[in-house]
């Protein structure tokens, strides 16, 4: 059995007491982001970083209650239609849906992270008549078409057959929940890079001063120093960026930019932290047991999804320039 089968047949046994394990809601937003870290050091196979980082905040944020258990996100175009004739009807002072906002949906989510380990999912659409809704979907109304990413962490897509979602699991929300949805999603994979190139730099420094050659340490050697040299400034420069987000989280005018900075720069540190870790290591690093390829492997997922570098650069770049020139350095030195 691989270590990614492994992986699969401990996931639903870990959700199954995530209750118990999950943090309280108000837990403070830098030891979410710690446990995501942690998280992602250990290569754990479950859906931490979603759940705690992106699904319960958006939930919270919509005003829906917050099941227990592991949750994950999905996003992207449905078939969404309001079950009721009189699709203005709103009952609160806050907007929240009245009986009119049920919802019936058909339509396929794809690659959903850990779908298949949990008892729910939080999904945004654009909803009937524009404007996006965030609805609450259980495990039960979605049929499951398996995958897998790089690692062969579950990324399943989910299939909608007139999936019949009452109000009080569905919210109209503004497009900032949507953008908070997106940043939310790319410092939860920073979160976990992190991690995971933490592990890298701690697994390379061991094998390096275990691993003899030539009648000595590869450590010490200059040109091997070097590397470990440049692998620990990488994995630092993706921890002092993912910190930097994490204590913005409580700052709502910071925590967007900041969250798209961890991104980037997760994602920007991802190829020379792998390249320098497996150079060290030789072809042991690839082999099926290996515990860095459990690392690698991942990063290079993670650094693809939810957008990738690419994306989180364009938004860091639009963000200074509507800012003008007069802040620039301000952003820059965080001033």
């Amino acid at each position: 059995m691989s270590i990614e089968s492994c992986a699969e047949s401990v996931a639903e046994p870990l959700s199954e007491h995530a209750a118990d394990a999950l943090p309280p809601l108000d837990t403070a937003p830098t030891a979410l982001v710690a446990l995501a870290r942690d998280a992602g050091y250990r290569s754990t196979p479950a859906p931490l970083a979603e759940t705690l980082l992106v699904a319960r905040p958006l939930l919270a944020a919509a005003g829906l209650a917050v099941p227990d258990g592991q949750l994950t996100v999905a996003a992207g175009p449905l078939d969404v239609r309001f079950t009721h004739v009189d699709t203005d009807s709103r009952v609160g002072p806050s907007g929240a849906a009245g009986t009119d906002d049920a919802l019936r949906v058909s339509g396929t989510l794809h690659r959903v992270p850990w779908a298949r380990a949990v008892e729910a999912a939080v999904v945004l659409t654009e909803g009937p008549g524009g404007g996006p809704v965030l609805f609450l979907l259980e495990a039960t109304e979605w049929r499951q078409v398996a995958g897998t990413n790089l690692a062969g962490e579950p990324r399943d897509d989910l299939v909608l057959l007139d999936v019949a979602v009452p109000a009080e699991r569905v919210r109209r929300v503004p497009a900032a929940l949507v953008r908070e949805a997106t940043w939310r999603s790319g410092l939860a994979r920073a979160a976990l890079i992190a991690g995971a190139a933490r592990r890298c730099v701690e697994l390379t420094v061991d094998h390096t001063s275990s691993r003899v050659q030539f009648g000595r340490p590869l450590s010490h050697f200059q040109a091997v120093k070097q590397e470990e040299a440049k692998l620990v400034e990488e994995a630092a420069l993706v921890a002092a960026a993912v910190a930097a987000a994490a204590s913005a989280l409580s700052e709502p005018d910071s925590a967007e930019f900041t969250a798209w900075l961890a991104a980037a720069q997760a994602a920007a540190s991802v190829a020379e932290i792998t390249r320098i870790a497996h150079q060290l290591h030789g072809a042991i690093g690839f082999t099926e047991l290996s515990p860095l390829r459990l690392a690698t492997t991942r990063m290079w997922s993670w650094r693809d999804e939810d957008s990738g570098e690419r994306a989180w650069q364009q938004r860091i770049g639009r963000h200074v320039l509507d800012g003008g020139s007069g802040g620039l350095w301000q952003q820059v030195t965080g001033g």
